[in-house]
């Protein structure tokens, strides 16, 4: 059974830090990838950044440089550290295992069909 649990969202101020974190219950981190998705409000869902076990990272364009991805195979954990945020960065983010579809350019999506509750980051004055 596959159970997500994203926390550590919060309220903070443009310029400011928060660090998310994903317990991945179920999934075996030698087989899939593990990404961060968010969803603002009126937006669709998106990737944002991805780790695989051997090491590979992608980050989307908008969060390349100030976001920073990564985990812990043994307690089935994934990080994202999330530096100058900015108000565009107010979402709802979700873990998951993930693979990336062959569309140009490629496409990181939910391979499990299956979301936690996620967690709200909102940035704002």
């Amino acid at each position: 059974e596959v159970q997500l649990v994203e926390s550590g969202g919060e309220l903070v101020q443009p310029g400011g830090s928060l660090r998310l974190t994903c317990t991945a219950s179920g999934v075996d981190f030698d087989l899939y990838a593990m990404g961060w998705f968010r969803q603002a409000p009126g937006k669709e869902r998106e990737g944002v950044t991805s780790i695989s076990s051997d090491g590979l990272i992608y980050y989307s364009d908008s969060v390349k440089g100030r976001f920073t991805i990564s985990s812990d195979s043994a307690k089935n954990t994934v990080y994202l550290q999330m530096n100058n945020l900015k108000p565009e960065d107010t979402a709802v983010y979700y873990c998951a295992p993930i693979v990336f579809l062959q569309t140009v350019p490629p496409k990181m999506i939910n391979v499990l069909h299956v979301w936690g509750q996620g967690t709200q980051v909102t940035v704002a004055a």
